[in-house]
């Protein structure tokens, strides 16, 4: 591990971030049925964690001597409200994993502020990842 591979590790979570900010948004919009103004207003609440975590990531990879990405991950097409839950909890689940081996690869190399930082998001994805589950557990197939 070194430090490039670190901010390459870095790159492809600012992109991931940047695509969750367009998935929540673009799902905030799609959603329909009863259930669609707090389906939406949950959607539109996760972007301002992801923009944080975003800036952060870019922050930080201007600070190791990196260039930001610029372009977002490809964001999954979701037809239905159970598409688009399913895809978040898909997301929020890869966060926490990626989040979780960044911090350790941060760690060997001597980055604890990093690290923290890093466990600290893995305690934001995963979070949305257990409200993203509670919302599915009774959703209708």
């Amino acid at each position: 591990m070194t430090k490039d591979d670190l901010i390459k590790g870095l790159n492809d979570d600012l992109a991931n971030e940047l695509s969750a900010i367009i998935q929540y948004i673009t799902y905030a919009a799609k959603t329909t049925g009863p259930y669609r103004p707090q389906l939406s207003q949950f959607f539109l609440t996760e972007v301002a964690d992801e923009q944080l975590h975003a800036q952060f990531l870019a922050n930080k990879i201007v600070s190791l001597g990196g260039e930001p990405a610029t372009q977002p991950s490809a964001v999954p097409v979701a037809k239905t409200n159970r598409e688009m839950l399913e895809a978040v909890l898909a997301a929020e689940r890869k966060a926490t994993k990626d989040y979780t081996q960044r911090a350790k690869e941060a760690e060997s190399l001597g980055e604890k502020g990093l690290a923290v930082q890093l466990e600290d998001m893995v305690r934001d994805e995963s979070g949305h990842s257990e409200e993203t589950e509670r919302i599915l557990r009774d959703w209708p197939l």
